[in-house]
Protein backbone atom coordinates (compact mmCIF):
# COMPACT_ATOMS: atom_id res chain seq x y z
CA UNK A 1 0.00 0.00 0.00
CA UNK A 2 1.17 3.48 -1.08
CA UNK A 3 1.47 6.12 1.95
CA UNK A 4 -0.70 8.45 -0.13
CA UNK A 5 -3.65 6.01 -1.08
CA UNK A 6 -5.68 7.32 1.92
CA UNK A 7 -5.24 9.98 0.30
CA UNK A 8 -6.25 9.47 -3.04
CA UNK A 9 -8.78 6.94 -1.67
CA UNK A 10 -10.23 10.81 0.07
CA UNK A 11 -10.09 12.30 -3.01
CA UNK A 12 -12.42 9.91 -5.02
CA UNK A 13 -15.00 10.14 -1.75
CA UNK A 14 -14.97 14.18 -2.02
CA UNK A 15 -15.72 13.85 -5.99
CA UNK A 16 -17.89 11.59 -6.16
CA UNK A 17 -20.15 13.05 -3.25
CA UNK A 18 -19.85 16.38 -5.23
CA UNK A 19 -20.59 15.22 -8.94
CA UNK A 20 -24.02 13.15 -6.92
CA UNK A 21 -24.84 16.80 -4.93
CA UNK A 22 -24.52 18.84 -8.37
CA UNK A 23 -23.66 17.00 -11.51
CA UNK A 24 -22.69 20.71 -12.97
CA UNK A 25 -20.13 21.35 -10.41
CA UNK A 26 -17.16 20.61 -12.07
CA UNK A 27 -17.99 21.11 -15.83
CA UNK A 28 -18.87 24.66 -14.55
CA UNK A 29 -16.02 24.68 -12.73
CA UNK A 30 -13.66 23.81 -15.52
CA UNK A 31 -14.67 26.60 -17.83
CA UNK A 32 -14.61 29.15 -15.90
CA UNK A 33 -12.50 30.99 -12.77
CA UNK A 34 -14.26 34.22 -11.84
CA UNK A 35 -12.87 35.13 -7.76
CA UNK A 36 -13.82 38.11 -6.11
CA UNK A 37 -11.30 37.56 -3.91
CA UNK A 38 -7.64 37.21 -3.25
CA UNK A 39 -6.56 35.73 -0.43
CA UNK A 40 -2.73 36.32 1.20
CA UNK A 41 -2.54 33.97 4.53
CA UNK A 42 -0.18 32.04 6.48
CA UNK A 43 1.29 28.47 5.05
CA UNK A 44 -0.33 26.97 8.02
CA UNK A 45 -2.36 23.84 7.27
CA UNK A 46 -4.51 25.14 10.08
CA UNK A 47 -5.75 28.35 8.22
CA UNK A 48 -7.75 27.04 4.91
CA UNK A 49 -9.04 29.94 2.87
CA UNK A 50 -12.07 28.87 1.70
CA UNK A 51 -13.25 26.68 4.82
CA UNK A 52 -12.69 29.31 7.00
CA UNK A 53 -14.71 32.16 4.57
CA UNK A 54 -17.43 28.90 3.21
CA UNK A 55 -16.23 29.57 0.03
CA UNK A 56 -16.46 26.92 -2.99
CA UNK A 57 -13.30 26.01 -5.43
CA UNK A 58 -12.91 29.08 -7.83
CA UNK A 59 -14.62 31.53 -5.78
CA UNK A 60 -11.22 32.64 -3.97
CA UNK A 61 -7.68 33.13 -5.21
CA UNK A 62 -4.90 32.34 -2.76
CA UNK A 63 -1.80 32.94 -2.13
CA UNK A 64 0.29 31.76 1.21
CA UNK A 65 3.71 31.90 2.96
CA UNK A 66 5.36 31.97 6.44
CA UNK A 67 3.58 34.69 8.55
CA UNK A 68 1.37 36.09 5.68
CA UNK A 69 4.16 38.50 4.14
CA UNK A 70 3.77 40.61 1.17
CA UNK A 71 7.51 42.12 0.32
CA UNK A 72 8.48 44.32 -2.90
CA UNK A 73 11.28 41.92 -3.79
CA UNK A 74 8.79 38.42 -3.89
CA UNK A 75 8.63 38.17 -7.50
CA UNK A 76 6.00 34.82 -6.47
CA UNK A 77 3.38 37.01 -4.39
CA UNK A 78 3.76 40.09 -6.74
CA UNK A 79 2.60 37.48 -9.73
CA UNK A 80 0.00 36.16 -7.85
CA UNK A 81 -1.42 39.59 -7.55
CA UNK A 82 -0.59 40.99 -10.45
CA UNK A 83 -2.79 38.11 -12.00
CA UNK A 84 -5.07 38.54 -9.67
CA UNK A 85 -5.85 41.81 -10.03
CA UNK A 86 -4.74 42.59 -13.37
CA UNK A 87 -6.42 39.61 -15.21
CA UNK A 88 -8.88 38.24 -12.91
CA UNK A 89 -10.34 41.68 -11.71
CA UNK A 90 -10.89 40.73 -8.20
CA UNK A 91 -12.17 43.56 -6.00
CA UNK A 92 -10.96 42.80 -2.85
CA UNK A 93 -7.35 41.37 -1.52
CA UNK A 94 -7.88 40.12 1.94
CA UNK A 95 -4.34 39.81 3.81
CA UNK A 96 -4.94 37.31 7.31
CA UNK A 97 -3.00 36.24 9.64
CA UNK A 98 -3.82 34.00 12.85
CA UNK A 99 -2.85 34.21 16.53
CA UNK A 100 -0.67 32.05 17.56
CA UNK A 101 1.33 32.03 14.51
CA UNK A 102 4.79 30.32 14.87
CA UNK A 103 6.68 32.15 12.50
CA UNK A 104 5.57 35.35 14.17
CA UNK A 105 6.81 33.78 17.48
CA UNK A 106 9.87 32.39 15.98
CA UNK A 107 10.72 36.41 15.32
CA UNK A 108 9.86 37.50 18.55
CA UNK A 109 12.76 34.74 20.17
CA UNK A 110 16.63 34.39 19.83
CA UNK A 111 16.46 30.58 18.19
CA UNK A 112 17.91 29.91 14.97
CA UNK A 113 16.26 27.81 12.19
CA UNK A 114 18.55 28.41 9.52
CA UNK A 115 16.86 29.42 6.03
CA UNK A 116 14.00 30.66 7.08
CA UNK A 117 15.64 33.35 9.48
CA UNK A 118 16.30 35.00 6.36
CA UNK A 119 11.96 35.36 5.60
CA UNK A 120 11.08 36.23 9.06
CA UNK A 121 13.41 39.22 9.21
CA UNK A 122 10.55 41.09 7.38
CA UNK A 123 8.25 40.47 10.80
CA UNK A 124 11.37 41.35 12.95
CA UNK A 125 11.42 44.80 10.77
CA UNK A 126 7.68 44.93 12.66
CA UNK A 127 8.76 43.90 15.83
CA UNK A 128 11.87 46.94 15.21
CA UNK A 129 9.34 49.59 14.22
CA UNK A 130 6.32 48.76 16.87
CA UNK A 131 8.96 47.49 19.51
CA UNK A 132 7.82 50.57 22.88
CA UNK A 133 4.76 48.88 22.55
CA UNK A 134 5.79 45.20 21.84
CA UNK A 135 7.75 45.56 25.44
CA UNK A 136 4.60 46.72 27.19
CA UNK A 137 2.91 43.64 26.81
CA UNK A 138 4.28 41.20 29.60
CA UNK A 139 2.92 38.09 29.05
CA UNK A 140 4.47 36.29 25.95
CA UNK A 141 1.38 35.01 24.37
CA UNK A 142 0.07 38.51 24.15
CA UNK A 143 2.82 39.95 22.88
CA UNK A 144 2.99 37.26 20.08
CA UNK A 145 -1.29 37.91 19.32
CA UNK A 146 -0.66 41.74 19.05
CA UNK A 147 2.84 41.04 16.79
CA UNK A 148 0.33 39.13 14.67
CA UNK A 149 -2.01 41.92 14.32
CA UNK A 150 0.26 44.51 13.71
CA UNK A 151 1.95 42.24 11.40
CA UNK A 152 -1.06 41.97 9.36
CA UNK A 153 -1.76 45.62 9.28
CA UNK A 154 1.82 46.67 7.84
CA UNK A 155 1.36 43.93 5.14
CA UNK A 156 -1.61 45.12 4.66
CA UNK A 157 0.21 48.42 3.83
CA UNK A 158 2.73 46.73 2.18
CA UNK A 159 0.11 45.70 -0.75
CA UNK A 160 -0.92 48.72 -0.66
CA UNK A 161 1.96 50.40 -1.93
CA UNK A 162 2.60 47.70 -4.68
CA UNK A 163 2.90 49.03 -8.11
CA UNK A 164 0.16 46.62 -8.88
CA UNK A 165 -2.49 47.97 -6.39
CA UNK A 166 -1.42 51.86 -7.45
CA UNK A 167 -2.13 51.12 -10.88
CA UNK A 168 -5.02 49.67 -10.87
CA UNK A 169 -6.28 52.31 -9.01
CA UNK A 170 -5.18 55.03 -11.27
CA UNK A 171 -6.80 53.70 -14.18
CA UNK A 172 -9.76 53.00 -11.72
CA UNK A 173 -10.77 50.01 -11.38
CA UNK A 174 -12.00 49.30 -7.84
CA UNK A 175 -9.91 47.86 -5.21
CA UNK A 176 -10.09 47.00 -1.63
CA UNK A 177 -7.61 45.67 0.49
CA UNK A 178 -8.22 44.20 3.95
CA UNK A 179 -6.68 43.03 7.40
CA UNK A 180 -7.71 40.51 9.21
CA UNK A 181 -6.52 37.42 11.67
CA UNK A 182 -8.16 33.98 11.96
CA UNK A 183 -8.24 32.77 15.43
CA UNK A 184 -7.52 28.63 15.48
CA UNK A 185 -9.40 28.26 19.08
CA UNK A 186 -12.61 29.25 17.84
CA UNK A 187 -12.19 29.75 13.97
CA UNK A 188 -13.29 33.34 14.09
CA UNK A 189 -12.14 36.15 12.07
CA UNK A 190 -11.19 39.62 13.66
CA UNK A 191 -11.51 42.68 11.62
CA UNK A 192 -8.38 45.18 12.20
CA UNK A 193 -9.77 48.16 11.43
CA UNK A 194 -7.77 48.77 7.89
CA UNK A 195 -9.40 48.71 4.64
CA UNK A 196 -7.76 50.81 2.17
CA UNK A 197 -9.50 51.62 -1.57
CA UNK A 198 -7.84 54.49 -2.59
CA UNK A 199 -4.39 55.92 -2.55
CA UNK A 200 -5.88 58.49 0.07
CA UNK A 201 -6.95 55.63 2.42
CA UNK A 202 -3.51 54.27 1.99
CA UNK A 203 -1.55 57.81 3.30
CA UNK A 204 -4.42 57.83 6.22
CA UNK A 205 -3.65 54.09 6.98
CA UNK A 206 0.00 55.13 6.63
CA UNK A 207 -0.46 57.97 9.61
CA UNK A 208 -2.28 55.75 12.04
CA UNK A 209 -0.52 54.84 15.41
CA UNK A 210 -2.17 51.37 15.00
CA UNK A 211 0.01 50.84 18.27
CA UNK A 212 -2.55 53.03 20.08
CA UNK A 213 -5.92 51.71 18.54
CA UNK A 214 -6.09 49.91 22.27
CA UNK A 215 -5.25 46.31 23.26
CA UNK A 216 -5.31 43.11 20.91
CA UNK A 217 -8.72 41.62 19.60
CA UNK A 218 -8.09 38.41 21.00
CA UNK A 219 -10.09 37.60 24.24
CA UNK A 220 -7.98 37.26 27.06
CA UNK A 221 -8.18 33.89 28.73
CA UNK A 222 -7.95 32.01 24.89
CA UNK A 223 -4.83 29.85 24.11
CA UNK A 224 -4.21 28.72 20.40
CA UNK A 225 -1.98 26.03 20.14
CA UNK A 226 1.59 26.54 19.13
CA UNK A 227 2.36 25.99 15.54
Amino acid sequence: MHPLDPLLQNNLQWSEKIRHDDPDFFPTLSRQQAPTYLWIGCSDSRVPANEICGLLPGEVFVHRNVANIVVHSDLNCLSVMQYAIDVLKIGHVIICGHYGCGGVRASLGNQKFGLIDNWLRHVQDVITKHRPHLECIADDDGRVNRLCELNVIDQTINAAQTTIVQAAWERGQKLSLHGWVYGLQDGLVRQLGIDISSAEELRAAMATQWEERGPSLYQPGESDSKK
